[in-house]
């Protein structure tokens, strides 16, 4: 049901709100000055939307860091066309945040876009939240919102892609939008014997080679194992797409004692997905955890110092703070710490090493 404006105005400070009137005249007059950001479930997204609008959903763990103002806005989109836009014109056009129904910016001081509002501001961007929300705005405008039937996969939806193309495709995503384009041209030691990857590096036999990779663990459905028929090489794959629908987590066991065996026969792996930026590194931080005896924070830092790039969904984010709790019990592990463990001595060798030798 839509929010009434009457009991709107009295506790908002001039500025802090956008009518749904100007939010259209907004679009209608020139699209590109004015960034607007859906604070609600994906679900909800999926369901109806703004049309060009950005979705960010964040869980616990991100909630966390933005609170103490240490997530930057522009890498919690998912979509590197929305990022890309997100980074260029955040400090010149208007940005107009909305959930479902907010009348008051500050009745839920924690709420996301509460807290995306005032970390906009207090990076320089002009932020506004939309008066009444989206089930406002959508009865009175629908010829503005993009509802379920017409969710193909649009340049500037943070909608995860659930299909992957054949192998070979220019090395990007063929979702009529250009999506990730597998940038890294080789390989990222995460551990001595760990390597981060894409599909892209998983076919390039002189690579493997060069840095004693023969396991290969193939986290895609249907991405082939090119050397499979080499006697030297093992391979693992695990069927699973990027998609907030799958379940990740219950291919940890696996995953892991499959990086085990390479490292107990001193053998390099290489742990790969699409892109290598999601599943394959949700795999590796998993292993993190489970072997280095890092928090979830701790491991995923480690990874992102190796590989700036990575962005796990955050469906496996959630699945890897459930394992997070898991390992070491609700209350073992500090989910908001983000130091390097005291005793990171020990993975010096690493740490020097993140990029390939």
């Amino acid at each position: 049901m839509p929010c009434l404006e009457a009991d709107i105005m009295s506790n908002n400070e001039l500025g802090d709100y956008c009518t749904p009137d100007r939010l259209r005249d907004e679009i209608s007059k020139n699209a590109k000055n004015v960034i607007i950001i859906d604070c609600r479930p994906q679900s909800e997204f999926a369901r109806a939307h703004v049309r060009g609008s950005i979705n960010i959903t964040l869980p616990t763990l991100m909630l966390k860091r933005l609170k103490r103002g240490n997530l930057n806005v522009s890498s919690i989109i998912q979509n590197n066309e929305a990022k890309e836009r997100f980074s260029k014109y955040s400090k010149t056009a208007s940005i107009i945040l909305y959930d479902d129904c907010s009348t008051e910016l500050n009745a839920n001081p924690s709420s996301v876009i509460n807290l995306l509002v005032k970390k906009l501001r207090q990076d320089g961007c002009r932020s506004s939240f939309l008066l009444g929300g989206f089930s406002t705005f959508e009865e009175r405008f629908p010829e503005y919102c993009q509802k379920d039937h017409e969710s193909s996969i649009l340049g500037l939806c943070n909608l995860r892609i659930s299909e992957e193309p054949s192998f070979g495709d220019n090395d990007t995503l063929s979702t009529g939008s250009t999506a990730s384009p597998i940038s890294c041209p080789y390989p990222v030691q995460v551990l001595p014997y760990l390597y981060l990857g894409s599909a892209k590096n998983s076919a390039d036999l002189s690579q493997l080679k060069k840095y004693g990779i023969t396991y290969v663990l193939n986290v895609t459905t249907n991405v082939p194992n090119m050397f499979e028929n080499e006697k030297n090489f093992k391979y693992l794959q695990i069927p699973i797409s990027d998609h907030w629908s799958q379940n990740l987590s219950s291919f940890f066991p696996e995953a892991i004692r499959f990086i085990d065996e390479a490292r107990d026969n001193q053998k390099g792996i290489l742990v790969h997905c699409l892109a290598g930026i999601s599943r394959s590194v949700t795999v590796t931080v998993a292993y993190l955890m489970s072997r280095e005896n890092m928090s979830l924070n701790q491991a995923y830092d480690h990874v992102k110092m190796c590989k700036p790039n990575i962005s796990p969904n955050f469906t496996f984010m959630g699945q890897l703070l459930d394992f997070e709790k898991d390992l070491h019990g609700e209350k073992g592990v500090d989910s908001g710490d983000e130091s390097l463990p005291s005793d990171s001595e020990k993975l010096s060798p690493t740490s020097s090493n993140c990029s390939p030798i």
